[in-house]
């Protein structure tokens, strides 16, 4: 069986409630009864004692029954409503606040006296009732002479404990009313935000990353996750449909040249095609094998980077040497279009602090567009320049450019420039993208400066090297 926070703090709010009500009826309540008859107590001393202090003093004779005395004690009796004993040694009532003279003995005084300044009882059935007695000594000359005994009625401290524990009740019922109210206001503050949460994250579970149910306004913690979470699905939406994208543009980047070759072949092995044009036809399906080839290889490469996070392996090493070797690997196409490159560095070492692999694999790829869209007899230009930590490297070339409002896209996977591929019958659309990630996994910058129908340039930087390399040396 399910319980919900709100069931859950509703009956954590009866429990409460139960608990706080017999906490007070059997705790509370017989303390503060406690504590009232001790304050009675404690009172009725204080005038038993000065009482006791004042007859002492003027060494009060035990043997008369002073009619003034007799109208002080009831005086006194009288304002405090109690009864007013005074006793001598031996325990014989000698005078009483009463109107009348009693001429008994207390027995075994001492006794109740022993423990505490104060007693309860009726003094084997001295007092009417329960009362709350109290007892000072007579003192003169160091000498006990009697006793002085107050008493009163224990129903005094019964009405002070009931009056505080009407309080007591009072401020109880206005806190559970307010912790109710706070039930109540977490129901709408905050377990109807969580159920609605609860709700969307169902619903996005489900897939349905359309839904917008999930409006939260509130600037705390729950406005918060409901923010993420929504920025999560969004996200996650993005991602579906870039997947989405990406496995369409597979698919049709892996059909147009498989769709090819199973045609050419197709057409060799009925006969469509005569055995004297099979050199130029092969020629075409291996053309497309090789576009088959290298776009299998970017997916590796990008596949790896997202399953990896792309870890970069940073080490020192020579820029310009990289350059050069990176080069050398075309050395054939440049030789078929007949394209210059002309490679431009100072006669010092340019020391770089990144991931060698990558960064030639970035060489390769701008170096390649460049060829690919570069006229025959045509010049490519590759700078290596510095400027405080930072080196920088340029590929330009003389081609077709890039038009104004494609400048943003050539970044994204599978972008082409050319849709009818009649530049680039090869190209699988993520070499620009590869590129990017490498450069920004670096925390650097890449840059495209490209006019339409006069060429592009790619510049991008690289962090300068703290050690010192031996100067290159020139060809």
């Amino acid at each position: 069986m399910k319980h919900s926070i709100y069931l859950k703090y509703l009956i954590g709010y009866l429990v409460f409630s139960v608990l706080m009500i017999l906490g007070i009826n059997y705790i509370v309540e017989p303390v503060i009864k406690d504590i009232e008859v001790k304050q009675l107590g404690e009172s009725i001393y204080k005038e038993a004692y000065s009482l006791s202090q004042k007859y002492g003093k003027y060494n009060y004779d035990f043997s008369s029954n002073s009619s003034e005395t007799m109208d002080e004690i009831s005086t006194i009796a009288f304002s405090t409503d109690s009864i007013i004993w005074i006793v001598d040694s031996k325990g014989k009532i000698i005078n009483t606040s009463e109107n009348y003279i009693v001429s008994l003995f207390i027995d075994d005084l001492g006794e109740y006296f022993e423990t505490s300044r104060y007693v309860i009882g009726d003094f084997h059935g001295l007092l009417p009732s329960q009362y709350v007695s109290t007892i000072a000594p007579i003192v003169n000359n160091f000498q006990i002479f009697g006793y002085v005994i107050i008493s009163k009625d224990i129903n005094y401290a019964e009405v002070a404990a009931t009056t505080t524990m009407n309080y007591i009740y009072i401020i109880s019922y206005m806190i559970l009313v307010l912790s109710l109210v706070m039930v109540l206001i977490f129901a709408f503050t905050t377990y109807l935000p969580i159920k609605k949460i609860i709700k969307a994250t169902k619903e996005y579970s489900k897939g349905n990353f359309d839904y917008d149910g999930l409006k939260i306004k509130s600037h705390d913690e729950l406005g918060v996750l409901a923010s993420n979470i929504n920025y999560m699905a969004n996200e996650i939406k993005t991602i579906d449909d870039k997947q989405k994208k990406f496995i369409a543009n597979c698919s049709h980047d892996f059909r147009s040249p498989l769709t090819s070759i199973k045609g050419y072949l197709e057409a060799m092995l009925d006969g469509t095609i005569p055995p004297e044009m099979y050199e130029k036809y092969l020629n075409i399906v291996l053309t497309e094998a090789e576009r088959l080839n290298s776009l299998t290889a970017s997916l590796l490469t990008i596949n790896t980077w997202n399953s990896s996070g792309q870890a970069l392996n940073l080490s020192d090493f020579d820029i310009i040497a990289v350059v050069r070797k990176t080069i050398l690997s075309f050395e054939g196409q440049c030789s078929k279009k007949k394209i210059t490159m002309d490679v431009t560095y100072g006669d010092k070492a340019y020391s770089v602090y990144a991931d060698q692999i990558k960064i030639q694999q970035v060489l390769y790829n701008l170096i390649d567009n460049a060829i690919k869209f570069s006229e025959a007899n045509s010049t490519i230009y590759v700078k290596v320049t510095d400027k405080n930590d930072k080196i920088f490297v340029s590929v330009k070339d003389t081609g077709c450019g890039i038009p104004k409002d494609a400048i943003t896209k050539i970044w994204h996977r599978f972008y082409k420039l050319d849709t009818s591929r009649g530049k680039d019958k090869t190209g699988s659309g993520l070499g620009l993208s590869i590129v990017k990630e490498i450069i920004t996994s670096h925390n650097e910058n890449i840059n495209v400066i490209s006019t339409e129908g006069v060429g592009s340039e790619f510049v991008f930087t690289l962090q300068r090297s703290k050690k010192s390399l031996l100067p290159t040396i020139t060809s």
